[in-house]
């Protein structure tokens, strides 16, 4: 994601905080703490990143870990929401969960770390992999088997990466109505793109049917609405809600 160079933008990954009968997911547990933050932290983003459903790793129910992306203006303030978050999950994390969190200003998220996650996204990683990741940025286990840190590390990778994951907390997003136009969305800083065959250019008149779930993905850095045509001047979002899973 682009960032201005005079402040500090920290990436909070947060992973395996819930268990099958948890009320709600790591991405959720992820917003919550962030609504606890003083005004000297400034929420941008939440993303939600998948991680491979494979027999050999264990999972919740859909393997994914969730990274908050953090501006503040004092970089010494990184280590506070560290212990901040740390003390968060091992509060409220049920009895059950391998709770895992990483922490990392964006200039410091090496080529390692996002080798790293891009291998969690194809494969079976290890803990000790994971910490040699994130060598020089803030990682740790908070319970269980401390799995968790593999994918905490992984979201802050990916995030960097910054060509995978969805939007689940982008400003006011999730209180926009199910149609808006494209200026709307290019308003709040969501690009607008067709992945139709043949695409025409969404322009800002144009309106967008979301279905009132309005998930932007991680594209280049940028957050970016992929959109089919549904007639003249009229749009609809490519990716649905599952029916199963609130996301």
């Amino acid at each position: 994601m682009t960032t201005r160079e005079d402040v500090f933008t920290f990436y909070l990954g947060f992973d395996d905080t819930d268990t099958k009968t948890s009320p709600k997911g790591t991405g959720r547990t992820i917003r919550d703490f962030c609504a606890t933050l003083p005004e000297t932290y400034r929420l941008r983003a939440v993303l939600r990143h998948q991680l491979p459903k494979r027999p050999e790793i264990p999972f919740t129910s859909n393997n994914s870990s969730a990274c908050a992306v953090i501006e503040t203006d004092d970089a010494s303030l990184g280590r506070i929401l560290f212990d901040r978050a740390a003390a968060y999950l091992t509060e409220c994390a049920p009895e059950g969960s391998d709770p895992g969190v990483c922490l990392a200003e964006r200039r410091a998220v090496s080529d390692a770390l996002v080798g790293f996650a891009l291998a969690c996204n194809g494969g079976v990683m290890r803990q000790d992999q994971a910490m040699a990741a994130a060598s020089g940025v803030f990682l740790a286990g908070l319970g269980g088997t401390n799995d968790g840190i593999i994918g905490a590390a992984a979201a802050i990778g990916l995030t960097r990466h910054g060509w995978c994951g969805r939007f689940i907390e982008l400003g006011d997003m999730r209180s926009l109505p199910n149609t808006v136009t494209v200026g709307d969305l290019l308003a709040r800083g969501i690009q607008v793109a067709s992945v139709d065959r043949d695409p025409l250019t969404p322009l800002p008149g144009h309106t967008v049917a979301t279905g009132g779930w309005l998930r932007p993905s991680l594209m280049a850095g940028q957050a970016v609405l992929q959109v089919r045509a549904d007639g003249d001047g009229r749009w609809v979002a490519a990716l649905a809600k599952r029916r199963d899973k609130a996301a």
